[in-house]
Protein backbone atom coordinates (compact mmCIF):
# COMPACT_ATOMS: atom_id res chain seq x y z
CA UNK A 1 0.00 0.00 0.00
CA UNK A 2 1.44 3.35 -0.99
CA UNK A 3 0.17 6.51 0.67
CA UNK A 4 1.29 9.74 -0.97
CA UNK A 5 1.06 13.06 0.84
CA UNK A 6 2.22 16.52 -0.21
CA UNK A 7 4.51 18.51 2.04
CA UNK A 8 6.98 21.35 1.60
CA UNK A 9 10.68 21.97 2.13
CA UNK A 10 10.79 25.74 2.24
CA UNK A 11 8.67 26.79 -0.75
CA UNK A 12 9.31 23.61 -2.73
CA UNK A 13 6.63 20.90 -2.87
CA UNK A 14 7.73 17.40 -1.88
CA UNK A 15 5.80 14.14 -2.21
CA UNK A 16 6.22 11.74 0.73
CA UNK A 17 5.62 8.03 0.17
CA UNK A 18 4.67 5.65 2.99
CA UNK A 19 4.92 1.90 2.27
CA UNK A 20 2.56 0.14 4.68
CA UNK A 21 -0.01 -2.66 4.74
CA UNK A 22 -2.66 -4.10 7.04
CA UNK A 23 -5.14 -1.82 8.80
CA UNK A 24 -4.55 1.81 7.75
CA UNK A 25 -6.85 3.31 10.39
CA UNK A 26 -4.08 4.63 12.64
CA UNK A 27 -2.36 6.42 9.77
CA UNK A 28 -5.49 7.89 8.15
CA UNK A 29 -7.06 8.98 11.46
CA UNK A 30 -3.95 11.01 12.35
CA UNK A 31 -3.06 12.34 8.92
CA UNK A 32 -0.29 14.99 8.91
CA UNK A 33 -1.08 18.64 8.15
CA UNK A 34 -0.60 18.11 4.41
CA UNK A 35 -2.95 17.27 1.52
CA UNK A 36 -3.71 13.61 0.93
CA UNK A 37 -2.53 13.14 -2.66
CA UNK A 38 -3.40 9.52 -3.43
CA UNK A 39 -3.79 5.96 -2.16
CA UNK A 40 -2.34 3.08 -4.19
CA UNK A 41 -2.50 -0.73 -4.11
CA UNK A 42 -5.59 -0.86 -1.92
CA UNK A 43 -5.99 -4.50 -2.91
CA UNK A 44 -3.35 -5.50 -0.33
CA UNK A 45 -4.76 -3.67 2.68
CA UNK A 46 -7.95 -3.99 4.67
CA UNK A 47 -10.92 -1.89 3.46
CA UNK A 48 -10.57 1.62 4.90
CA UNK A 49 -14.15 1.43 6.24
CA UNK A 50 -15.28 -1.60 8.28
CA UNK A 51 -17.94 -4.03 7.06
CA UNK A 52 -17.47 -2.93 3.44
CA UNK A 53 -15.71 -4.23 0.37
CA UNK A 54 -12.71 -2.23 -0.82
CA UNK A 55 -14.70 -0.80 -3.72
CA UNK A 56 -17.64 0.17 -1.51
CA UNK A 57 -15.25 1.79 0.96
CA UNK A 58 -13.68 3.92 -1.78
CA UNK A 59 -17.11 5.00 -3.00
CA UNK A 60 -17.92 5.99 0.58
CA UNK A 61 -14.79 8.16 0.75
CA UNK A 62 -15.61 9.89 -2.55
CA UNK A 63 -18.71 11.50 -1.03
CA UNK A 64 -16.88 13.89 1.36
CA UNK A 65 -14.04 14.36 -1.15
CA UNK A 66 -16.51 15.91 -3.60
CA UNK A 67 -17.79 18.29 -0.90
CA UNK A 68 -14.43 19.49 0.45
CA UNK A 69 -11.40 17.87 -1.23
CA UNK A 70 -8.89 20.08 0.61
CA UNK A 71 -10.27 19.05 3.99
CA UNK A 72 -10.35 15.28 3.54
CA UNK A 73 -8.84 13.42 6.52
CA UNK A 74 -7.52 16.62 8.09
CA UNK A 75 -7.35 16.10 11.84
CA UNK A 76 -8.68 18.44 14.50
CA UNK A 77 -8.62 17.80 18.24
CA UNK A 78 -10.89 19.11 20.99
CA UNK A 79 -12.15 18.27 24.47
CA UNK A 80 -15.43 17.62 26.24
CA UNK A 81 -14.62 19.41 29.48
CA UNK A 82 -17.61 18.09 31.44
CA UNK A 83 -16.99 14.42 30.64
CA UNK A 84 -13.18 14.73 30.45
CA UNK A 85 -12.99 13.26 26.95
CA UNK A 86 -10.49 13.91 24.18
CA UNK A 87 -12.00 13.98 20.69
CA UNK A 88 -10.13 13.55 17.41
CA UNK A 89 -11.88 14.32 14.12
CA UNK A 90 -10.36 13.04 10.89
CA UNK A 91 -12.75 14.94 8.64
CA UNK A 92 -14.62 12.79 6.12
CA UNK A 93 -13.22 9.58 7.59
CA UNK A 94 -13.55 8.95 11.33
CA UNK A 95 -14.05 10.41 14.80
CA UNK A 96 -12.44 9.01 17.96
CA UNK A 97 -13.49 9.66 21.56
CA UNK A 98 -10.90 8.89 24.24
CA UNK A 99 -11.64 8.67 27.95
CA UNK A 100 -9.41 11.22 29.68
CA UNK A 101 -7.56 14.35 28.60
CA UNK A 102 -4.60 13.82 26.28
CA UNK A 103 -2.34 16.43 24.74
CA UNK A 104 -2.83 17.21 21.07
CA UNK A 105 0.81 16.29 20.52
CA UNK A 106 0.06 12.72 21.63
CA UNK A 107 -3.14 12.31 19.60
CA UNK A 108 -1.41 13.63 16.47
CA UNK A 109 0.88 10.58 16.48
CA UNK A 110 -0.53 7.67 14.39
CA UNK A 111 -1.41 4.51 16.32
CA UNK A 112 0.35 1.44 14.95
CA UNK A 113 -2.61 -0.40 13.45
CA UNK A 114 -0.57 -0.85 10.24
CA UNK A 115 2.64 -2.72 9.42
CA UNK A 116 5.82 -1.83 7.57
CA UNK A 117 5.85 -3.11 4.01
CA UNK A 118 9.38 -4.40 4.58
CA UNK A 119 8.76 -7.32 6.91
CA UNK A 120 12.24 -7.31 8.43
CA UNK A 121 11.79 -3.70 9.52
CA UNK A 122 10.04 -2.81 12.77
CA UNK A 123 8.14 0.36 13.68
CA UNK A 124 11.38 2.30 14.18
CA UNK A 125 11.91 2.17 10.41
CA UNK A 126 8.89 4.37 9.68
CA UNK A 127 9.83 7.90 8.51
CA UNK A 128 7.46 9.32 11.15
CA UNK A 129 6.68 8.79 14.82
CA UNK A 130 4.10 6.17 15.82
CA UNK A 131 2.54 5.07 19.09
CA UNK A 132 1.42 1.61 20.23
CA UNK A 133 -2.25 0.64 20.22
CA UNK A 134 -3.45 0.71 23.82
CA UNK A 135 -4.17 -2.70 25.35
CA UNK A 136 -6.07 -1.35 28.36
CA UNK A 137 -9.81 -1.69 27.73
CA UNK A 138 -10.56 1.74 29.22
CA UNK A 139 -7.99 3.48 27.05
CA UNK A 140 -9.26 2.12 23.75
CA UNK A 141 -10.94 4.93 21.80
CA UNK A 142 -14.58 4.82 20.74
CA UNK A 143 -14.36 4.89 16.94
CA UNK A 144 -17.04 6.33 14.66
CA UNK A 145 -16.71 5.94 10.89
CA UNK A 146 -18.28 8.11 8.20
CA UNK A 147 -21.83 7.09 7.31
CA UNK A 148 -23.05 10.09 5.29
CA UNK A 149 -22.04 13.56 4.10
CA UNK A 150 -24.22 16.49 2.99
CA UNK A 151 -23.79 20.08 1.86
CA UNK A 152 -26.11 22.80 3.19
CA UNK A 153 -26.06 25.59 0.61
CA UNK A 154 -27.92 28.12 2.78
CA UNK A 155 -25.23 27.96 5.48
CA UNK A 156 -22.38 27.05 3.10
CA UNK A 157 -21.37 24.19 5.34
CA UNK A 158 -20.90 20.46 5.17
CA UNK A 159 -22.53 18.04 7.57
CA UNK A 160 -20.81 14.70 8.02
CA UNK A 161 -22.20 11.88 10.14
CA UNK A 162 -20.17 9.16 11.84
CA UNK A 163 -21.48 6.00 13.50
CA UNK A 164 -19.91 3.40 15.79
CA UNK A 165 -19.55 0.05 14.07
CA UNK A 166 -18.00 -1.94 16.93
CA UNK A 167 -18.77 -2.27 20.62
CA UNK A 168 -16.08 -1.30 23.10
CA UNK A 169 -15.19 -3.70 25.92
CA UNK A 170 -16.61 -3.00 29.38
CA UNK A 171 -14.63 -0.50 31.46
CA UNK A 172 -14.80 -0.17 35.26
CA UNK A 173 -13.42 3.37 35.44
CA UNK A 174 -15.70 5.71 37.37
CA UNK A 175 -15.92 8.39 34.71
CA UNK A 176 -18.30 9.35 31.90
CA UNK A 177 -18.75 6.58 29.36
CA UNK A 178 -19.04 7.44 25.62
CA UNK A 179 -21.20 4.34 25.05
CA UNK A 180 -24.25 6.62 25.06
CA UNK A 181 -22.94 8.41 21.95
CA UNK A 182 -24.21 6.55 18.89
CA UNK A 183 -23.74 9.26 16.24
CA UNK A 184 -21.27 12.12 15.83
CA UNK A 185 -22.45 15.01 13.64
CA UNK A 186 -19.73 17.35 12.35
CA UNK A 187 -20.35 20.79 10.82
CA UNK A 188 -17.62 22.39 8.71
CA UNK A 189 -17.42 25.11 6.07
CA UNK A 190 -15.50 23.95 2.99
CA UNK A 191 -12.31 25.87 2.28
CA UNK A 192 -11.00 25.37 -1.29
CA UNK A 193 -8.08 27.71 -0.52
CA UNK A 194 -6.95 25.80 2.57
CA UNK A 195 -3.55 24.89 1.15
CA UNK A 196 -2.88 28.43 -0.12
CA UNK A 197 -2.39 29.40 3.53
CA UNK A 198 0.28 28.47 6.06
CA UNK A 199 -0.37 24.83 7.04
CA UNK A 200 -2.03 24.48 10.43
CA UNK A 201 -4.70 22.30 11.97
CA UNK A 202 -8.29 23.37 12.30
CA UNK A 203 -9.85 23.48 15.74
CA UNK A 204 -13.03 21.72 16.78
CA UNK A 205 -15.64 22.52 19.41
CA UNK A 206 -18.28 20.33 21.05
CA UNK A 207 -21.70 21.95 20.62
CA UNK A 208 -24.78 21.63 22.78
CA UNK A 209 -27.60 19.54 21.33
CA UNK A 210 -30.96 18.09 22.30
CA UNK A 211 -30.49 15.11 19.99
CA UNK A 212 -30.33 12.03 22.19
CA UNK A 213 -27.31 9.83 21.57
CA UNK A 214 -25.69 12.41 19.28
CA UNK A 215 -22.59 14.53 19.73
CA UNK A 216 -22.42 17.67 17.57
CA UNK A 217 -19.03 19.14 16.69
CA UNK A 218 -18.08 22.30 14.82
CA UNK A 219 -14.78 22.28 12.88
CA UNK A 220 -13.16 25.46 11.63
CA UNK A 221 -10.24 27.84 11.84
CA UNK A 222 -8.85 28.32 15.33
CA UNK A 223 -10.02 31.39 17.20
CA UNK A 224 -7.81 33.75 19.20
CA UNK A 225 -8.37 31.84 22.44
CA UNK A 226 -7.73 28.44 20.85
CA UNK A 227 -4.26 26.97 20.50
CA UNK A 228 -3.50 23.67 18.81
CA UNK A 229 -0.08 22.03 18.83
CA UNK A 230 1.68 21.01 15.66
Amino acid sequence: MLVFVLTYTGENPLILRFDVYGNLFGLLAAHPVTPLVSLHHLDIVQPIFPNMTRIHALKQLKVPIKLDPAGIMQQSICYHNTHKWTISVSWGYAVQIFRGIFSAREIEIPARTFLNWYKRADYTAFPFNTRPVSKHVCQKPFVYHLSNALYKKVKNETMTFYVRTQRNPSCKWKMADPTQIRVVEVHKKPDPHLWDKSPRRNCCRVQGTKKKGTMVIDVGECREDEIIEL
